[in-house]
């Protein structure tokens, strides 16, 4: 191995969308991170094709070259099939106020394509075929081995980020190990090109359709004339066979048939997924930091997967860049697996759910889930157990560098740790209005007397926080914005809270009734890492995840009566058992749903 060369502050292991995202978040921020990957470019096959509104917000913050958008399908709807009934029909909220649709629909190599587009223009830049082989610590920092064309060299960094994907050779190197639960359930995905034939964008499924009996089909629309087919596979079909287009192709075929769909096709990329709901323990290893499949793994339904890599890259870049300037401490890059943990525990509670229903772990789970299809077309409460269940953004609701108040606060206005809300102000979105890079301080001036808001504003300024002046009469900061409709100190609950101080990774990070020097400095410094809070972060293993969520009585009698039936039982008793603790939900808050479920199978 050749002597090792210092190469910059920060390397950036794997050239995925989640690297790409986190170097481009350095790179806009003065640092340009090295950036290594093992493939020799982009990888051209779809993979992960839903990007969520969320991830849409951060993509527009990073400055995505536009192309991007102008390429990704909008998407707000769905249906559900049973067999060959409909039986539900998905609506996500979605107002004409909106940035973006709910989610669009693009290849991943797409997304790809135009992050590293971005980073280009940003002069990074990212060194393909290079394979890293061996990962070391010591107090200077730490070494890679990189291997390029058979010629390994060592490189040393001062921090790494790895984004390595599900095998994460970093993550290996270093002996850390994934933890939870990995799913027999698995599913055949394949990209076909359909010729001349415009269908609607949105998510379709069937379950148990004539077209493949006793399975579950998934549809959804990419550019390009591309459709995305993902097939269930029974148990007794190994990945070889499922993989095989004699076996494949009749499969697709089949449904195409049954929606009488007669155009050519062929198909361009195809694959097997498993389900997993896995995480590391902890997201950072002294000065090594792990993001999006190199720290967790979450199942696909819901579409969470990539979704929360982008949002740990967004979380986790600001936090290194003030680290690597000097104005952050390393405190602060503790606060990365606090909050983004607790977002993967959140993503696998809802994720764990969706996967119970897509791929039913066991025969009790399959019998409930098609009770709930049987009698959803009749029975509209039934839906609320079929709903996906899409990802949304992550509050922030235990993390040392966010200050909270008390309880009694309640619901009142945008709580610490929640993402700025992107409204409408004017022709522009509230997040268009906030610095590129620091923090901004919301000043609702209507609420504060005339000294009061010029001495904010001015304390603002002095700490390097971009002051934005909401309402009121004076035109003292550079950002003001009119709200005579008191709309936005309505949302923002301004008679209680007149400051916000926003991250700048949009999350709310403290809020105040007022603020004088001492009180806007310290939060700044907690906020920053050097006067983190002390309040312990409850450890959750992964597999206790759904605890943290809380569920309908609907749902825990779902997954009661799934084990119940687990040994026996029929589509039939299962239909009258789901209508059975329908109706006692309704009288009373205390019943057992496994007493019921025992009563009817006498």
């Amino acid at each position: 191995m050749s002597p090792a060369v210092s190469s910059g502050p920060v390397a950036v292991v794997g050239a995925g969308p989640v690297g790409l995202v986190m170097a481009i978040e350095l790179a806009r921020r003065g640092i340009r991170a090295v950036v290594f990957d093992s493939k020799k470019e982009v990888s051209w096959s779809s993979r992960a094709i839903c990007i969520s509104h969320r991830s849409l917000e951060i993509f527009k913050r990073i400055g995505i070259v536009p192309s991007f958008f102008e390429k990704a399908l909008p998407w707000n709807s769905g249906k559900t099939f049973y067999r060959d009934q409909l039986v539900f029909e998905l609506r996500m909220p979605h107002s004409t106020e909106d940035a973006f649709a709910p989610f669009v629909n693009i290849q991943q190599f797409h997304t790809e394509s135009f992050l590293l587009d971005t980073l280009h223009r940003l002069r990074g830049e990212v060194r393909w075929a290079s394979d890293v082989v061996d990962v070391r610590q010591d107090a200077s920092g730490v070494h890679l081995g990189v291997n390029t064309d058979g010629n390994v060299q060592e490189f040393a960094f001062d921090w790494v980020v790895a984004c390595d994907g599900a095998r994460s050779q970093v993550r290996q190197a270093l002996g850390l190990n994934l933890r939870g639960t990995s799913y027999e359930g698995r599913y055949l995905i394949a990209d076909v090109q359909v010729e001349g034939v415009n269908r609607p964008v949105e998510r379709h499924v069937w379950f148990d359709p004539v077209s493949n009996p006793g399975s579950t089909v998934i549809l959804h629309v990419q550019p390009d004339n591309i459709w995305r087919i993902d097939i269930q596979i029974e148990g007794d079909i190994d990945d070889a066979t499922a993989l095989d287009e004699r076996t494949l192709i009749p499969r697709i075929q089949s449904h195409f048939d049954m929606l009488d769909m007669r155009a050519p096709w062929r198909v361009i990329w195809k694959s097997v997924y498993r389900a997993h709901a896995l995480s590391l323990d902890s997201y950072r290893d002294k000065r090594v930091l792990f993001a999006g499949d190199a720290a967790h793994l979450v199942p696909i339904f819901g579409v969470r997967g990539l979704n929360s890599g982008i949002d740990d890259a967004h979380n986790l870049g600001w936090k290194v860049a003030a680290v690597v300037r000097g104005n952050g401490m390393p405190a602060l890059l503790d606060s990365y697996t606090e909050e983004r943990r607790a977002a993967t525990l959140e993503n696998l509670a809802h994720s764990t759910k969706s996967t119970w229903f897509m791929s039913p772990p066991t025969q009790g789970f399959r019998l409930m889930r098609n009770a709930v299809l049987a009698l959803a077309k009749s029975q509209p409460w039934a839906n609320t157990l079929i709903n996906p269940r899409q990802s949304t953004a992550h509050v922030y609701r235990a993390s040392s560098v966010i200050r909270y108040e008390s309880a009694a606060c309640g619901s009142l206005g945008i709580e610490p740790g929640a993402v700025l809300p992107s409204m409408m102000v004017g022709d522009r979105h509230l997040q268009d209005l906030l610095p590129d890079d620091g923090f901004a301080l919301l000043i609702f001036g209507a609420h504060l007397s005339p000294d009061a808001c010029r001495r904010t504003v001015s304390l603002a300024d002095a700490l390097g926080i971009a002051p934005i002046l909401i309402g009121g009469s004076l035109q003292v900061a550079k950002t003001v914005i009119e709200d005579a409709d008191q709309r936005l100190a309505t949302v923002f609950a301004a008679g209680r809270f007149a400051c916000y101080l926003v991250r700048p990774d949009e999350h709310i990070a403290a809020r105040f009734r007022s603020v004088d020097e001492g009180v806007l400095a310290q939060a700044l410094r907690q906020v920053l890492g050097h006067t983190p809070s002390s309040a312990a972060v409850e450890f959750v293993e992964v597999t206790e995840a759904d605890q943290l969520v809380p569920r309908t009585r609907m749902e825990m009698d779902f997954e009661d009566l799934a084990r119940a039936f687990d040994r026996q039982g029929d589509i039939g008793l299962a239909c009258v058992a789901l209508e059975f603790s329908h109706r006692f939900a309704e009288r009373s808050d205390q019943y057992d749903t496994v007493i019921i479920a025992k009563d009817l199978s006498k």
